[in-house]
């Protein structure tokens, strides 16, 4: 959790400094690149070696990232300092997210029973983004135990179309029948 909290102020950070010297999109591909990098284990095993002088880690970050905003790398600095370059992937992808939500699109996580083909995942963002008065992308996952249906989480909203949910809900209103 601490984790996830850490890379969310990181990210925030980030976008905001994007965001103020209108680099949204050359920040996102630096982010990203940090984040590859951050998934190399003999790389990053010889960045988290205290025996490695930090000007030599600075130069290996430099040679491996290559291209890359001066301030991005002085935050994959900050990230082998701390020793949480680990946590690059998190910030990426909450960028991601941020620059999506500056962009007008959100996310909806949707749980199936049965796997959606590229029409339905199409015909369910439209309806969910009348819905939410945005574009949405869905990000759909198989979950058999809703038996048919599905639920959907928009931002801090769940929608529970999902067959278990009603058969729940009937035997909810039996059971008060019955008393």
């Amino acid at each position: 959790m601490a984790r996830i909290a850490s890379g969310k102020r990181y990210a925030q950070a980030a976008f905001e400094l994007a965001r103020e010297k209108n680099e949204l999109e050359s920040w996102q591909v630096d982010l990203r690149k940090i984040a590859e990098l951050s998934t190399d284990e003999s790389l990053t095993d010889l960045l988290e070696n205290p025996r490695l002088s930090f000007q030599l880690k600075r130069e290996l970050l430099e040679t491996r990232l290559g291209d890359i905003n001066a301030l991005a790398l002085n935050l994959a600095c900050l990230l082998v300092g701390k020793g949480i370059l680990g946590i690059a992937g998190d910030i990426s992808r909450e960028y991601d997210r941020l620059l999506d939500a500056h962009r007008g699109i959100e996310h909806a996580e949707v749980l199936t029973a049965l796997s959606l083909d590229e029409g339905d995942k199409q015909r369910l963002s439209s309806k969910l983004g009348e819905l939410v008065r945005r574009k949405v992308i869905v990000d759909a996952r198989v979950d058999h135990a809703i038996i048919g249906g599905f639920k959907a989480r928009v931002d801090d909203m769940l929608i529970d179309a999902s067959v278990r949910n009603r058969l729940e809900s009937l035997r909810k209103s039996l059971i008060g029948v019955g008393r």
